[in-house]
């Protein structure tokens, strides 16, 4: 949503655009996974007295949403694209399989999957970890909204919270940081796939991190720095 208080932002969008734009010219095969937290959070209204499982089907219903604007904005630059979505929605995307999924990415498209696992008590954060597993991804690349990394501290309470560079996915468990819910994270940590989590407010950092240099906060399953 950008500076907007709610909804989506169309700078935002596009800025989110050209960076997936310059990764596929690169030859890099994306796949995106969205959240809907600029529409609606399952867990607010749950907070709010909704069933929670009602909410959670709305938050990933709230996902299409977005991956049909991340969609359009793709397209306006070139891209091939496709929406695949866990809740089916057949009139404006395709329903999630996975074989199809990685044949879109083998001939170039750009997969936007939506609809979180379609499952709810599942965040979009563990539907990543999932997607990624299922088509093989080398790294899931963590977008993050103004924040440059995994941090030791909560900025809000401590002014003083500094960057991590490096961490394992235990060590993040244990710590109890906020790179990705537990479940998530032991889903990574369990099938040694790597987290990187940057802040993608700099448009020059996927550029960056393609071209090898340190972003962010790199989360491996072990200390040592994957290729």
């Amino acid at each position: 949503m950008g500076d907007e208080p709610y909804g989506i932002d169309p700078e935002r969008i596009s800025a989110t655009a050209r960076q997936v734009d310059g990764m596929v010219r690169q030859g890099v095969e994306v796949a995106i996974v969205v959240g809907a937290g600029n529409i609606f959070r399952g867990l607010r209204g749950t907070s709010m007295g909704m069933d929670r499982a009602t909410a959670d089907y709305m938050g990933m219903i709230a996902t299409v949403l977005n991956a049909l604007a991340i969609q359009d904005a793709l397209e306006t630059l070139g891209l091939a694209t496709r929406v695949q979505s866990a809740i089916e929605m057949q009139e404006v995307c395709e329903p999630y399989i996975r074989r199809r999924a990685m044949r879109h990415l083998e001939r170039g498209r750009v997969v936007i999957f939506a609809g979180g696992t379609g499952n709810p008590f599942f965040t979009t954060d563990t539907a990543a970890a999932l997607r990624a597993l299922e088509i093989g991804a080398g790294c899931i690349l963590m977008a993050k909204n103004r924040v440059e990394g995994v941090l030791d501290a909560d900025p809000r309470i401590d002014p003083d919270a500094k960057l991590i560079p490096m961490i394992t996915h235990r060590q993040a468990i244990e710590r109890g940081l906020k790179v990705m819910d537990t479940t998530a994270l032991t889903l990574c940590m369990d099938n040694d796939l790597p987290i990187l989590v940057f802040n993608m407010g700099d448009e020059a950092n996927i550029g960056r991190i393609l071209a090898g240099e340190h972003v962010g906060t790199m989360v491996t399953s072990d200390s040592g720095e994957p290729s």
